[in-house]
């Protein structure tokens, strides 16, 4: 494999949690920084399409006429676990992840039990349990949002995404404050962006489709390349309806890596005792592990990790991975024991998998989540009205 450093996401300077703060001061909300230097708009829509890296958009340039015509060298990081949750808590609260505590796919948030930050879901018994009332959002991610903040302020805010994720756990925990307005297709997500563009404000409009895509058939496969296709032309139809006083901004939540089947470790093979002995929790994702030892058992989990993957990851007992700055500051004690004792962050094209414990995690071509250039570097794309 060849030798390679990890990307280490810019907090407070370039990462995604930078954006919607230097957004908002854009529009003049008072008490936001705008570290991104982002010049005064009288309406904002921030468009987020889920998965696609900067590596991505600039490959496939071609497929994203319009959206590659924005592209002028500025791009984000991240964050870590370079995850869909995670991302949008730091989007939504303007912190990066060991402030907002959202780490991860999944992590143990305090009673000995994954939490799925996706669905808010555990699994008890073999059964799927909704955990809002358990593990309520506001209490699990106690920062108020960047919306709270400009709804307090004054400014109109709208969230723009599917119907299904109205009043989730991730859409309470990352996004609370904006006027959800839930949506089936493209068509009426680009409808809704024009009609809030047409006055002053903010509005946040979300597009999964590409990194559903990407996780099904690989990022730059035949489907994945049509879709981009597609949400190029919405981007393209929402700015063509911009007022000259407007702005467009269009970034992603992280990259993605093709993994093929023999970059994939498998946890649960009964053979891979070195990886399983003496963890009590695995969480994370395929591509960004939490390691939960068992009391007492956390250096013989770190050197029996270090030992399995080699140069397949970049290993780190927690308090070597928080001071290296992966997660960005850690709020509290209780935040940092969300972090595994033992983090794993793949390199190269390689995935630690769950074939019996995630089946449909562990089949997926495309995976995110760690350190590597492909899947920090995400894009920030600018259009304004006139």
């Amino acid at each position: 494999m060849p030798s390679e450093e990890p990307v280490l996401p810019e907090y407070g300077r370039r990462s995604l949690a930078e954006l919607t703060p230097s957004l908002l001061a854009a529009l003049g909300v008072p008490g936001e920084p705008n570290p991104l230097d982002i010049a005064p708009a009288r309406s904002v829509c921030l468009l987020l399409i889920d998965g696609l890296g900067a590596r991505q958009l600039r490959e496939y340039a071609a497929d994203a006429p319009f959206l590659s015509s924005l592209a002028g060298g500025a791009e984000l990081t991240a964050g870590f676990p370079s995850s869909t949750p995670v991302s949008l808590a730091s989007l939504g609260t303007g912190a990066p992840p060991g402030a907002h505590g959202v780490l991860g796919i999944s992590f143990d948030a305090g009673h000995g039990e994954l939490l799925d930050a996706l669905k808010w879901t555990t699994h008890k018994d073999g059964k799927v349990v909704d955990q809002r009332a358990d593990y309520p959002p506001e209490l699990v991610q106690p920062l108020g949002t960047a919306f709270e903040r400009a709804v307090a302020a004054g400014t109109e805010v709208r969230v723009v995404s599917a119907r299904e994720f109205d009043g989730s756990g991730l859409t309470r925990a990352a996004l609370r404050g904006g006027t959800y307005r839930g949506v089936f297709a493209l068509g009426d997500l680009a409808a809704e962006l024009i009609d809030a563009l047409a006055r002053p404000g903010f509005v946040y409009g979300y597009h999964a489709d590409l990194d559903l895509l990407g996780h099904v058939h690989g990022p730059g496969s035949l489907p994945w390349r049509l879709q981009l296709r597609t949400i190029d032309t919405v981007a393209a139809l929402v700015a063509e309806a911009m007022p000259a006083d407007g702005l467009l901004a269009v970034t992603a939540d992280h990259g993605m890596v093709t993994v093929p089947a023999a970059g994939k470790v498998d946890f649960d093979d009964r053979d891979e005792l070195a990886l399983r002995t003496g963890v009590r929790l695995l969480g994370g994702d395929a591509r960004a592990r939490h390691v939960y030892a068992e009391p007492g058992a956390a250096d013989d989990v770190l050197a029996g990790w270090r030992s399995r993957l080699g140069e397949l990851a970049w290993v780190a007992p927690r308090e070597e991975a928080v001071a290296a700055g992966w997660f960005g500051p850690v709020r509290d004690e209780r935040t940092l024991r969300r972090i595994g004792d033992v983090v794993v962050a793949m390199r190269g094209d390689a995935a630690v998998v769950r074939t019996r414990a995630e089946k449909i995690l562990a089949r997926l071509v495309g995976q995110h989540g760690s350190l590597t250039g492909t899947e920090q570097e995400i894009p920030l794309l600018l259009h304004r009205g006139g």
